[in-house]
């Protein structure tokens, strides 16, 4: 099974290695009686402190492999390749690359794979209500430095 690797670290950063995009497939999530092929997480191996990140990769016709909810977080599924079904509350609708789904934590979720090749999906999850106005990108910023050359 894949592990992910840890690359550099530092006071301020901690980066990974998942592997190429087409190799997600290789992962394998164990979850107690079952597990789930081609899913894996990498905010814990970021040493991430608000929110958590998962890949997954579903084969054509695949089903994600669960109904769920969450207690406390809200979620983010960017559709990165592929297209698909997604079922949340009970209404169906469909997705494909580009596409974000934004659900909260009692929405119950499920989708699937309905195209012909891979359907790749990232998923960011982080506590629901965690975020104001006061949280907008722009106003929590502060640029150090305009104009940087690496």
């Amino acid at each position: 099974m894949k592990e992910i690797k840890i690359a550099e670290k530092g006071e301020n950063f901690t980066t990974v290695n998942v592997g190429k995009l087409n190799e997600i497939k290789d992962y394998e999530l164990a979850m107690g009686n079952f597990s789930i092929p081609g899913k894996m997480f990498a905010g814990h191996a970021l040493q991430a402190t608000g929110a958590e990140l998962s890949f997954q990769s579903l084969a054509a016709g695949q089903d994600y492999g669960t109904r769920h909810t969450h207690k406390t977080h809200e979620e983010l599924y960017f559709i990165l390749k592929g297209e698909g079904i997604f079922d949340v509350d009970g209404k169906r609708f469909p997705v494909s690359e580009g596409s974000i789904v934004r659900i909260a934590p009692n929405g119950k979720r499920a989708f699937k794979n309905t195209g012909s090749s891979e359907m790749l999906v990232l998923c960011v999850q982080y506590k629901a209500n965690s975020f104001s106005d006061d949280d907008e990108p722009l106003k929590d910023a502060i640029m150090l430095e305009a104009n940087v050359k690496l």
